[in-house]
């Protein structure tokens, strides 16, 4: 969904109540060996936090099924395309695939407006398309997330068009609906509309309906039980194919305050804080929990913690039977200035909500997805001088965080900005409708497009960079959208065989990562906070620690570690450059975008 206040999350997820047992037996054999036969609940490096679980150890792949591959030249990705594919997704080492949605869809957003929730987009495939997908995934040990819009739905369901055909239409309260004797509805802000409007007139039953997104994108009633355990049913259905999670979809959003109070001037710049976490949220929760959450052992998340680290901690906390994870979008907030932005801010941001999470509960760690540029244009430089660098350097941040990694695709080969010059260019239903409002007001069109080309949702949805023939190898048609041109640098191919390449060295890390429960479950140190280039911090665990140095510059930058950090007998564990750098006196000289990880001795 939108950039700034939508950005989501997924949910991992084993197979099913019948592959539980083998499940905990494998879980406490491995804890019997790596704890020298103590438990793990009995281990004192472990707490509450960093209890061992599998979707706290997996590394999490978000993949648009839309550019990712397509297998039959019709210009859109599709499932086949990714099943192709599937060797190249185990090459990496992660662990599970996030999909985008591919439920059946008339794309207004593209996918994110479903039309039935129990069938498979047309574009993207068959049913028997996806059941092949899931088996070619679980053979190789990758598990599968989907993306659930349960905020709302496209106008092309057959729940809506019963919904408006009449308002004693049982359907019609599966919807928010103001009739029209009540004069004009309390105003409400949309997203995607193009004038903000997020109330729609339908003259079939003289009434308006709510849409926070498109107007091709009601929001479904959850006050009404119906519905609800309509949705319950339908979760039901995939997760009984075998999914391993779900990814609910600007679920922040589905419980209304219904009294539609109207809302102080201004109230959009704080969205969240008026249309997050409503009266009945955590009810909804609940009630899901008990319903179906519960019997499957599964990762689950809503993309969204709130406005505040209370209402984040609420959602997640095991004690109340919600769910597992926290997605915020704090970080995500940080760099949509063309200008730049500030380091000490991107650290605090880190700090802040593992210290918050330090003792319960569990975060998702990422710097890009769908509704947002991409990582290396956003927050590192992606200049031919400092692309590979800078990409290395995110990568490295991503995957020494304590939480869950979850990594867009495309961002292994360091792909980045296309910069679209004309709106024709553009597909994002968010970035054409923002460009017909600014039309409307008479706003400066040149300043709103050089916007854009940083912070459109469509820089992070081309097609997939896989070698250097036409349209990078993702179609033999023509694209839905255009191939960025740098793909006959930055592609699979080309980067499979440089060893010294973005996609090689996140192979390393991944592999890293999996193999130092310190980088997954240790506590968190940051260190010269307000250091305004480099990023320093350490991963403690037991009697393991290891020490991260990031360079968010240019320059070359002589850093000093601070005098309670012992560096003696340290070893390089990964570097984004080649060599090795030696630490004098606490001193570390590192290159431009330079990120370095050492194995520390613990006293």
């Amino acid at each position: 969904m939108q950039g700034s206040h939508l950005f989501g999350v997924w949910r991992v997820v084993s197979k099913n109540m019948r592959s539980l047992k083998p499940f905990i037996i494998l879980s406490l054999l491995f804890s019997f060996i790596a704890g020298h036969a103590q438990p793990v609940s009995k281990n004192k490096v472990y707490n509450k936090t960093n209890k061992p679980a599998w979707w706290k150890e997996a590394v999490v792949y978000q993949l648009y099924p839309r550019s990712f591959k397509d297998s039959d030249g019709d210009g859109v990705g599709d499932l086949r395309g990714i099943i192709s594919k599937l060797d190249y997704l185990k090459s990496l080492g992660i662990d599970a695939v996030w999909l985008n949605p591919i439920f059946a869809s008339p794309n207004d957003d593209n996918g994110y407006d479903i039309s039935d929730y129990r069938s498979i987009m047309k574009e993207f495939g068959t049913m028997q398309d996806f059941d092949e997908l899931l088996k070619g995934l679980h053979k190789r040990n990758i598990k599968l997330v989907l993306d659930m819009v349960l905020n709302h739905s496209s106008d092309e369901h057959e729940w809506f068009k019963q919904a408006k055909s009449s308002r004693s239409n049982p359907y019609h309260n599966y919807y928010h609906w103001w009739p029209e004797e009540k004069g004009k509805p309390t105003p409400r802000y949309s997203f995607f509309d193009v004038n903000n409007d997020a109330w729609k007139y339908e003259a079939g039953t003289k009434s308006y309906y709510l849409h926070y997104f498109s107007q091709k994108q009601p929001d479904l009633n959850w006050e009404n039980e119906k519905l609800r355990n309509e949705v319950y049913n339908m979760m039901k259905f995939w997760l009984d194919k075998g999914i391993d999670g779900l990814r609910m979809d600007a679920f922040q959003y589905v419980s209304k305050d219904t009294t539609w109070k109207k809302y102080p001037e201004g109230y959009e710049k704080n969205i969240i804080k008026y249309y997050g976490m409503g009266p009945n949220l955590h009810k909804y929760l609940k009630e899901m929990n008990s319903t179906v959450l519960s019997k499957y052992n599964i990762m689950t998340v809503a993309e969204g913690a709130g406005s505040t680290l209370a209402d984040a901690h609420s959602l997640v906390d095991a004690n109340r039977q919600e769910l597992n994870m926290a997605y915020h979008f704090e970080i995500m907030d940080i760099g949509n200035d063309p200008r730049g932005y500030k380091l000490p801010d991107l650290k605090k941001a880190f700090t802040k909500w593992d210290h918050s999470f330090a003792d319960k509960g569990w975060l998702a760690i990422f710097l890009a997805n769908h509704d947002v540029p991409r990582m290396v244009s956003k927050y590192g430089n992606d200049s031919e001088s400092f692309r590979t660098a800078s990409s290395k350097l995110l990568t490295t941040l991503v995957m020494t965080m304590r939480g869950t990694s979850y990594y867009f695709n495309g961002d292994e080969l360091g792909m980045s900005n296309i910069r679209f010059n004309n709106i024709e260019d553009y597909r994002d239903i968010a970035t054409i409708n923002a460009y017909k409002n600014a039309q409307a007001k008479n706003e400066d069109l040149q300043a709103f497009m050089d916007k854009q080309k940083f912070i459109s949702r469509d820089n992070t949805r081309t097609p997939f960079q896989w070698d250097a023939t036409l349209n990078a190898g993702f179609t033999t048609g023509i694209p839905w959208i255009k191939v960025n041109p740098n793909y006959k640098e930055v592609n699979v191919a080309a980067e499979e065989k440089n060893p010294a390449s973005e996609l090689s060295y996140f192979k390393k890390i991944v592999a890293l990562r999996k193999a130092s429960r310190v980088l997954v479950y240790g506590s968190y140190k940051v260190f010269d906070l307000e250091n305004p280039k480099v990023y320093c911090y350490t991963r403690s665990l037991g009697k393991e620690k290891v020490l991260v140095v990031l360079n968010f510059s240019d320059k070359e930058t002589t850093y000093l570690l601070d005098k309670s950090i012992s560096t003696l007998s340290a070893k390089t564990l990964i570097n984004n450059y080649s060599g090795t750098v030696g630490i004098a006196n606490n001193k570390l000289n590192l290159k431009p975008w330079q990120a370095i990880v050492y194995k520390l001795n613990k006293a």
